[in-house]
């Protein structure tokens, strides 16, 4: 069982990064993306106002930039050559200017260099220089979107860690529909599903699993009756009703990659008009798988899903493109949308999840995660999709 990347993927993923910078004409490269940082060397942090920074330089070393109480962190976990740190932000000597002597000393100056940001940002408070003010390269150029681009596709280790994230969502959703019932609080039942399912999947991993995200969990974020019609609702603490329309959420993080499993659900009971909604999306859902297939734009899939919708009269009632990629966040590029023309290639693991939202009613939305293979797409997430399986008693 795969519970982790390993070093030689990580140094093959800086080694595909090497010969794309060299590509885009750049000698060298820092980058400030959490994600890709994590991506790159496998090293999982909290960013705050401290900077932190993955380097580069033109001798192809690779290097973390961190604060000093991140140092021993980086230096047990990353996969870099070296480490270097300062002592706080902002510090007697700003970290910015500690980083101009850590790239002159790499060998920057005069070198053209990529960054996928011109300076670190941060809503705790950070202040400081742009990058390209304070730092001896010859010229700086973007290079952001290189390792999202590289994110797209995932290798078969990826998909292994996606896989064990598919079984214990689950887990976590099976629970979550044990426990719901009329009477009861979404955060009450919500919190027994996630509480159990946890301690199953550390139970059953063991030491080795790092979740770098969240163990299994399950949840309604307040998407529970009439409130179920926002796409993104938030937890209200609701009661549940008899007749109530749920959308439910369940996933869980294994080294940071994860999956998504949504289903629509009733408390107890189905009325017609929830069973009209309810058929609709079934059938939106199966027109996009029937449409996933390598080679294709993400695009036409959004367009078959559309073109249902339009011939069933009922556009006006969704709200969002129909998915979405999905590995460390549970969001990526590319989109299933009708303005993105990316070719879907096999690797790629993408959510399949075209919504109907009916005022007054509820709302209606099936997520799978799905896997795109050489001929078409095979699903990961395996939860039972039909109106009989998911009526809660």
């Amino acid at each position: 069982m795969r519970l982790a990347i390993g070093k030689d993927e990580l140094r093959q993923r800086q080694n595909r990064f090497l010969q794309k910078l060299q590509e885009a004409g750049a000698d060298c490269a820092v980058l400030f993306g959490v994600t890709d940082i994590f991506y790159l060397t496998g090293f999982h942090f909290h960013p705050t106002e401290r900077p932190m920074c993955f380097v580069v330089d033109p001798s192809q070393t690779t290097r973390l930039f961190v604060p000093a109480l991140e140092h021993e962190h980086a230096e047990e976990f990353a996969c870099v050559d070296a480490v270097h740190s300062y002592p706080e932000y902002p510090g007697l000597k700003h970290p910015l200017e500690q980083l101009k002597e850590v790239l002159e000393q790499a060998g920057f100056s005069g070198k053209a260099a990529g960054y996928d940001a011109d300076g670190y940002g941060s809503s705790m408070g950070y202040r400081g220089p742009r990058l390209s003010e304070i730092t001896p390269a010859k010229e700086w150029k973007s290079v952001a979107g290189i390792v999202e681009e590289m994110r797209m596709v995932k290798s078969p280790a990826e998909i292994e860690l996606i896989q064990e994230s598919c079984r214990w969502g689950n887990l976590a959703h099976r629970l979550l529909q044990k426990y719901t019932k009329a009477g009861v609080g979404e955060i009450e039942i919500t919190s027994r599903a996630t509480t159990e399912a946890t301690m199953a999947m550390i139970e059953t991993l063991g030491p080795d699993y790092k979740p770098h995200g969240n163990p299994a969990n399950a949840f309604y974020r307040g998407q529970v009756g009439p409130h179920s019609a926002f796409p993104h609702a938030v937890t209200q603490n609701m009661v549940l009703k008899k007749g109530d329309t749920l959308v439910s959420q369940a996933a869980a993080d294994v080294w940071g990659y994860k999956s998504e499993l949504e289903r629509t659900m009733f408390v107890a009971e189905v009325s017609r008009e929830q069973e009209k909604y309810f058929h609709l999306m079934c059938q939106a859902q199966e027109i996009a798988f029937a449409h996933i297939k390598p080679g294709k734009p993400f695009s036409s899939v959004d367009e078959a899903v559309t073109a249902f919708m339009q011939d069933n009269g009922i556009q006006h009632l969704t709200r969002h493109h129909t998915g979405h990629n999905i590995g460390l966040l549970g969001h990526e590029a590319p989109f299933f949308d009708l303005g993105d023309h990316t070719v879907m290639q096999p690797g790629m693991v993408v959510t399949v999840e075209p919504g109907l939202y009916v005022k007054g009613v509820g709302g209606f939305r099936h997520s799978d995660t799905v896997l795109i293979t050489e001929d078409g797409m095979e699903r990961l997430t395996y939860y039972p999709r039909d109106l009989d399986s998911l009526i809660c008693s």
